[in-house]
């Protein structure tokens, strides 16, 4: 079990997705393109059997961003979308209202 304290540690914040493309090689992967406000990040993430990459674009979604980076595929990824797992197949989450990219979820 983790305490309060370990899970302030994260850093979850609100991004919204400026591009999104299928990583070559798999039929998985997108490489989603991310603007925090005042970043832009590239994350890999495979949601590709679930999601179109068009219909993606625009999506405000939660992110956790301070994990090391990590090649996946030839492609750095600069965190972990974060998404909840419906029947094995990924579901998006979005706020329920607008708030400014690079908010922080707490």
């Amino acid at each position: 079990m983790i305490t309060y304290d370990d899970f302030k540690k994260l850093d979850i914040r609100i991004g919204t997705i400026v591009s999104a493309e299928s990583v070559k090689g798999t039929d998985k992967l997108l490489k989603l393109e991310i603007d925090f406000g005042t970043e832009k990040r590239q994350i890999v993430a495979g949601i590709a059997e679930t999601y179109q990459p068009d219909h993606l674009i625009g999506k405000d979604i939660p992110v956790l961003l301070n994990l090391e980076p990590r090649n996946i595929r030839g492609v750095e990824s600069q965190g972990m979308i974060l998404a909840a797992d419906a029947d094995g197949k990924p579901v998006l989450l979005h706020p329920d209202r607008q708030v400014p990219s690079g908010s922080i979820v707490r």
